[in-house]
C-alpha cells in the first residue's frame, strides 16, 4: 500500500510540488491497520489504493488521498487537531498517530460510536469523538492548530475557519459535486486566510442539521 502511495505521489509531484511525502505520515500508514475500519466485507480490499464503501452511502477514502491530506497538514507531535467526518475512525487514527490531541466530530452515531471503540482498543488514547454537525466545529476546545475536514462543501465552514489558531492550516475538498479541488487554507498571525488549490478530489458531501 505505501509503495502505491509513493507512485501515485510521485505522478502527481507537479501538482503538489513535492515527490515524496513526509516520513513521519509513511510510518503511519504503514502501522494503522486500514482492515480493522472497513466491514468485513470488504476487508479483503483494504490494502488497495482504493476507497471503500463503510455504509450509510459513505467510503473511507483511498490511501494516497488519507496520506497526502495528512501530509498537507504538517502535524507536530503537541498540536490540536479537530477532524470533521471521523466516519469509522481510519483518518482518525492516522492523526492520532501524529498529533498530540485529535478532537472528532461525526454526524452519523453509529460511525461516532464504533470508531471510539476501534480507537480505544488499538490503544489510542489521545481522541476524543462527539456526535454532531461538523460545520460548527467544536467550540469548547479552540483554537485548534490544525483543521482536518474529510467531506466537501463549497467552501469552508465560516465556523472552522474561526477556530483555527492564528499560524493554522486548514485542509479540505472545496467546490460544487462533480468540481472539487483538495483545498490548503493557511491563517497567519494577524488572521488573514490564503488559499491554495490542488488537485481534483470527489468526497461526500457535508451534511448540516
Amino acid at each position: 500500500m505505501v509503495e502505491m502511495i509513493a507512485i501515485h505521489t510521485d505522478l502527481a509531484s507537479d501538482e503538489l510540488g513535492k515527490a515524496a511525502l513526509d516520513e513521519r505520515v509513511m510510518a503511519a500508514m504503514q502501522r494503522v491497520p486500514r482492515h480493522l475500519f472497513v466491514p468485513s466485507s470488504v476487508a479483503p480490499y483494504a490494502y488497495q489504493d482504493m476507497p471503500l464503501p463503510i455504509g450509510f452511502d459513505k467510503t473511507v477514502s483511498q490511501p494516497f488521498i488519507v496520506a497526502l491530506m495528512t501530509d498537507l497538514l504538517a502535524l507536530q507531535p503537541h498540536e490540536a487537531v479537530l477532524e470533521i467526518g471521523t466516519g469509522l475512525g481510519y483518518q482518525t487514527a492516522i492523526l492520532a498517530e501524529l498529533a498530540g490531541h485529535v478532537w472528532s466530530v461525526e454526524i452519523i452515531e453509529e460511525f461516532a460510536s464504533h470508531a471510539e471503540a476501534l480507537l480505544q482498543g488499538l490503544g489510542l488514547s489521545n481522541v476524543s469523538i462527539r456526535v454532531g454537525d461538523g460545520s460548527r466545529g467544536w467550540p469548547e476546545h479552540a483554537p485548534f492548530d490544525k483543521i482536518l475536514v474529510t467531506v466537501a462543501a463549497g467552501r469552508a465552514p465560516p465556523a472552522l475557519l474561526e477556530q483555527l489558531k492564528p499560524g493554522g492550516r486548514l485542509v479540505m475538498p472545496v467546490g460544487p459535486e462533480q468540481g472539487q479541488l483538495l483545498t490548503v487554507i493557511d491563517k497567519d498571525s494577524v488572521g488573514q486566510l490564503k488559499t491554495r488549490k490542488l488537485i481534483p478530489v470527489r468526497f461526500s458531501r457535508l451534511e448540516t442539521v
